[in-house]
Parts: C-alpha cells; sequence; structure tokens
C-alpha cells in the first residue's frame, strides 16, 4: 500500500453491497445506498497519552469492519476508492 494512515487513523476499503432485494428486484445505482461496511487496508501506530506512551490499535488489517454512515474522508489511492477514519469512527468488528 503506497500510503500508511498516521496515528489512530485506518484506511478502508467499502464492502460493495447488494444489487438485489431479498425478493429479487435489480436495485439501480442511483437507488443504492453506501454500505458502512468494509476491510481494513492499513492502520497507523495507534494514538499516544499525554505522558507519550503508545496507545495499541484495537483493529488490524483484514478485519471486516461497521462504521457510521458519514465517517471517513474518501480518497483514491492506486485506483481505489478508500474512506481514511479515526480508529474511533469504527463501531464494530464483524467476526
Amino acid at each position: 500500500m503506497a500510503l500508511k494512515p498516521l496515528h489512530d487513523r485506518v484506511l478502508v476499503e467499502r464492502v460493495e453491497g447488494d444489487e438485489k432485494t431479498a425478493g429479487g428486484l435489480i436495485i439501480p445505482e442511483s437507488a443504492k445506498e453506501k454500505p458502512a461496511e468494509g476491510i481494513i487496508v492499513a492502520v497507523g501506530e495507534g494514538a499516544r497519552k499525554d505522558s507519550g506512551e503508545l496507545i495499541p490499535m484495537a483493529v488490524k488489517e483484514g478485519d471486516k469492519v461497521l462504521f457510521g454512515k458519514w465517517s471517513g474522508t474518501e480518497v483514491t489511492v492506486d485506483g481505489k476508492e478508500l474512506l481514511m477514519m479515526k480508529e474511533s469512527d469504527v463501531l464494530g468488528i464483524i467476526s
């Protein structure tokens, strides 16, 4: 990866949403919502306490995560659309 996040930031690749409803209807591109799930592509080293001690990250590369609808900043790296966000914007890890 050509981009390494700093401090407590993570780089997330969105997981594509379903193209059909449960009933079998095809959803057009204009009606699709951006998915709030993604795969962690890169992580920073972690935040630091006031004392300078490093707080380790709770997520790691390859984790499938859930994040808020308006979380992160969209960036393009190596032709891929990715999201850069703070670790605190990640709501949970999907197992």
